[in-house]
């Protein structure tokens, strides 16, 4: 219903999502801007940096086409609206999901494929069959990882309330750390994102592998393909929290 809405008016569709595009490639521009005044950021030259954020821009922008609406779920849970979604024969999870389902998401999706597509050549890859199939794979998974972290963070809405931009600050808070190579964070922060909250896997991890660099915290190679390990693991702890937090709701009351 939303993309029919959306199709609607179609030149105001692809002005929106070339609007997008351009908004989120400000991100990329003023990565530009750094490398003007330097050769290399921790160690890393501007296709490298380029390379780990179309993967974590691409990856991120799939999750958030396809539930980024999860942020309005607590509005939900503060007005009682939720009771609506659980009266109907359809997943509530889906239902939030689709609620005012934005299609002008694929501009962020765009803008990330188009940077990790001006990355491939210059980041001085050496392609192998193991590393092709390596690429499709960590994007998947790493839409993955960020699917969890907004079905995570709306299930803690659920107790919270309003905790929206807690949850923004773990999605799109974490697309942005992932923008930029391992080696100029604290090595607490790395532990965190590799062991706590798995980022690491979305592109860190099997970017190194396909890049050449030293692992961060001088993981063993093979952590490179565990990226789908990570992804099923994070989805079905946020699967048990999400259903967890759905059990809790007991509406507004009268």
């Amino acid at each position: 219903m939303w993309i029919r809405s959306t199709m609607t008016y179609r030149a105001s569709f692809a002005m929106t999502v070339l609007g997008s595009l351009l908004v989120t490639g400000l991100d990329f521009v003023g990565i530009m801007l750094m490398f003007s005044q330097v050769d290399a950021l921790g160690g890393y030259t501007l296709p490298e940096v380029a390379f780990l954020y179309g993967l974590s821009a691409t990856s991120f922008g799939i999750a958030d086409l396809l539930l980024g609406s999860m942020d309005r779920l607590g509005r939900r849970v503060r007005d009682g609206t939720l009771d609506t979604l659980l009266v109907r024969p359809v997943p509530v999870l889906a239902q939030v999901a689709a609620d005012r389902f934005a299609l002008r998401r694929v501009g962020r999706i765009a803008q990330g494929a188009l940077v990790l597509g001006y990355a491939l050549a210059p980041a001085g890859i050496d392609w192998t069959a193991g590393r092709l199939l390596l690429m499709p794979v960590t994007l998947a998974s790493g839409a993955g990882i960020f699917a969890a972290v907004f079905v995570a963070g709306a299930a803690f809405q659920f107790v919270a309330q309003d905790a929206s931009e807690v949850q923004n600050a773990f999605t799109y808070g974490g697309t942005t750390l992932l923008q930029y190579p391992p080696t100029v964070f604290g090595q607490e922060l790395v532990r965190s994102v590799t062991f706590v909250l798995p980022l690491a896997f979305v592109n860190w991890l099997p970017a190194s592998y396909l890049l050449g660099r030293p692992y961060p915290l001088d993981l063993p190679d093979w952590v490179a393909f565990t990226p789908p390990l990570a992804a099923v693991a994070c989805c079905a702890l946020a699967g048990l929290a999400w259903r967890a937090g759905l059990r809790s709701y007991r509406s507004t009351g009268s």
